[in-house]
């Protein structure tokens, strides 16, 4: 075992069980438990994650009733009828000698259900649907029903469960006066609003005895007006291990909250500063969530005593061996989660089955498998971007003899574009765990070699995968050869600077990122808890309730406009769970964004354009082109003519906005296949 991490691999005595580590993979809902032969699927899921040796799994919620689903169908735990599809899992994960609780979620008012319930009649921001208010009898009703699936769970083999009374869920909408406006025993004084929780832990436990976990998701930062007080999370923490809770989980923010706490503009390990801060208010296992993606950070939180416990989720969809890779020593080898949401939680938003972006098996563990090669070949790899990176990779890993040509002198592709975004720094850590991948299964990297018709046909390859990527569109705009003008590689590549006043054509996600990058240029990024907490809102003092303050906003280091033909708001296309926080954060930096903008021409005077029907001149001192891409295939159209084995993936198949997900399962898919 790693003594570089032996806080974080220590095992954890419960006096009733031991789990192996400080370790849990965290909830996430994937969708496997809402498709056809989703158990059969998750229990392959699981079982890997066990397999690589996590403390303890906590699946996705499940409803304790029919009006707590996510949305119709959604997944519930109610009768002895579902119990069977649900020992599948757990049989899958004992097997492994893993430990999983299963979480009941009641959504509440999140519900995406005609029938969804909530303490009143509040209707949530994100829902289209108004809750109907419980009555009395309905909510002892709930409380049973928690009790129940919990003990279907224990009765389908689960360890323990998660009881989720954060992220602005049902249970925590009794908590908040926001939520709550009730006058009877459950509303009112906060006394009766955590009555509700208070009811489901205790009685559990009651129904449970003492040897089965109960993890209780504690919303210790909400993020929202009229949430919870520092006192009042006090409070309920001690309350909660007095009602019978084995663990207490950390919950930050509600869904509704306008702070974002999990995409990859969160520093790392950036709210474990509230974990620390309950440290000591309890005796039972406290964890520490959100952003936590290496071993380094885990080990770091719980042995400068912020957290007792570390809860990791996506960097389990990231990396199944996670843990036995650190207790290895192989922690280089870890394929690190990005966070940048859109496999994951943009598929679950979407009701689509979650993956990652950097790893397309997750959650397709039964679909997609790199088995060794029945004949090893001869293969090359014409471009190291993500698609040529992992289409190298897979290749060599099952066997065949690898060689990836790259025309300039590192691998990354448009990956060290990205990296270079404030906010997006994550992106360079898939290109390092590449550079180990390549090493270690032998792959001959030439770097600053162009591929050609005559050295691939020379080379004698069996088969040559082309993902050559893109390169940027130039519109016919008069004057777009006018010194003013940039595009977009040349500034983040650093090969060309900018001036005081910018104008960026093109609102697609390259745009956005150009303009953050500009933005951001001679103003630190937010790359420090603090630093980040201030600018976002977030009162590390909690002196109100639901920790909110003004937010400290630092101007953009230059003008910006960020311009785009067509109508409607900038960004809509961006992903579904991080598009805003791109507009909020040009929005604070006060970017001027126009829309339904037609592009006259560039001249000294700066850039003309027609806006709204109204001919303006925006007198900046440059002009950056984010205008779209073009595919680079010109070298597969020649080899596919000369009749060779040959195959197009990621940008050079289709240029249209940048996208790593598609590229990586491109080349995933392929390379599984050859």
């Amino acid at each position: 075992m790693s003594e570089k991490y032996a806080h974080l691999l220590e095992s954890l005595d419960l006096g009733f069980t031991k789990l192996k580590n400080r370790v849990i993979m965290g909830s996430m809902h994937t969708m496997l438990e809402e498709v056809p032969n989703g158990f059969e699927r998750a229990a392959v899921y699981y079982a890997e994650r066990a397999k690589g040796q996590v403390g303890l799994i906590i699946t996705g919620g499940i409803a304790p009733n029919p009006a707590g689903v996510v949305a119709p169908h959604g997944a519930k735990l109610t009768n002895k009828e579902e119990v069977a599809q649900h020992r599948l899992i757990t049989e899958a994960v004992h097997k492994e000698e893993g430990k999983i609780c299963m979480q009941i979620l009641h959504t509440g008012r999140y519900s995406y259900n005609q029938e969804l319930v909530a303490p009143s009649a509040i209707q949530a921001p994100i829902n289209f649907f108004t809750p109907k208010a419980l009555s009395i009898p309905e909510i002892h009703q709930t409380i049973e029903d928690f009790v129940k699936c919990a003990q279907l769970a224990r009765e389908a083999g689960y360890d323990g469960v998660e009881i989720m009374g954060s992220e602005g869920y049902l249970i925590n909408q009794f908590i908040a006066k926001r939520t709550n406006h009730r006058t009877d025993e459950f509303g009112g004084s906060y006394e009766n609003r955590i009555r509700f929780a208070l009811d489901i832990v205790r009685k559990t436990r009651e129904a449970l005895g003492e040897d089965f976990i109960i993890v209780y998701r504690l919303s210790m930062l909400d993020l929202v007006e009229g949430g919870s007080s520092w006192e009042e999370v006090v409070l309920l923490a001690k309350e909660i291990e007095k009602a019978g809770a084995t663990i207490i989980n950390t919950g930050i923010g509600w869904h509704e909250a306008r702070i974002p706490t999990i995409a990859t503009v969160v520093p790392r390990g950036g709210f474990s500063w509230v974990t620390e801060r309950l440290m000591g208010e309890v005796n039972i296992p406290l964890v520490a969530v959100n952003r936590i993606n290496t071993p380094e950070i885990a080990e770091e939180i719980i042995a400068s005593g912020k957290a007792n416990m570390v809860s990791l989720a996506r960097p389990f969809l990231a990396d199944a061996e996670f843990v036995l890779k650190a207790a290895e020593d192989r922690a280089e080898e870890i394929n690190t989660c990005i966070a940048c949401n859109q496999a994951c939680l943009d598929h679950t938003f979407t009701m689509q089955i979650s993956s990652c972006l950097v790893n397309p098996r997750a959650c397709h563990e039964t679909e997609l498998n790199y088995e060794p090669a029945a004949l090893a070949k001869k293969i090359a790899v014409v471009g190291a971007g993500p698609a040529g990176m992992a289409a190298a990779t897979i290749s060599a890993l099952r066997g065949h003899y690898v060689t990836l040509f790259e025309s300039s002198d590192s691998i990354g592709g448009q990956f060290n574009l990205a990296k270079v975004i404030p906010g997006k720094e994550e992106y360079a850590e898939t290109i390092r765990y590449y550079d180990v991948m390549l090493k270690k299964y032998n792959v001959d990297v030439r770097l600053e070699t162009k591929a050609t018709h005559e050295n691939l046909k020379a080379g004698g390859y069996d088969d040559i995968i082309i993902s050559t990527g893109v390169s940027p569109r130039v519109p016919k705009i008069p004057g777009i050869d006018h010194e003013k003008v940039v595009i977009y590689d040349e500034v983040l590549s650093g090969m060309k600077t900018v001036g005081a006043s910018v104008a960026v054509i093109g609102a697609g996600g390259i745009g956005f990122d150009v303009s953050e990058y500009l933005a951001h240029q001679g103003i630190l990024p937010s790359l420090h808890t603090k630093e980040y907490m201030d600018e976002w809102g977030v009162d590390m003092e909690y002196k109100s309730a639901g920790a909110l303050k003004q937010p400290e906003i630092e101007l953009a280091a230059r003008e910006l406009y960020l311009l785009k033909r067509s109508g409607g708001k900038h960004g809509k296309d961006l992903g579904k769970t991080t598009g805003w926080i791109h507009r909020a954060s040009l929005k604070m930096k006060k970017v001027k964004m126009l829309a339904n903008v037609q592009y006259d021409k560039i001249d000294d005077e700066g850039l003309h354009i027609t806006h709204d029907g109204e001919t303006k001149i925006l007198p900046v001192d440059t002009v950056v082109v984010c205008a779209g891409q073009e595919p680079l295939r010109n070298l597969y159209d020649e080899l596919s003519e000369g009749g060779k084995s040959v195959h197009l993936i990621g940008g050079a198949k289709l240029a249209a906005e940048l996208d790593a997900k598609r590229a990586i399962h491109e080349a995933s898919h392929l390379a599984a296949q050859l």
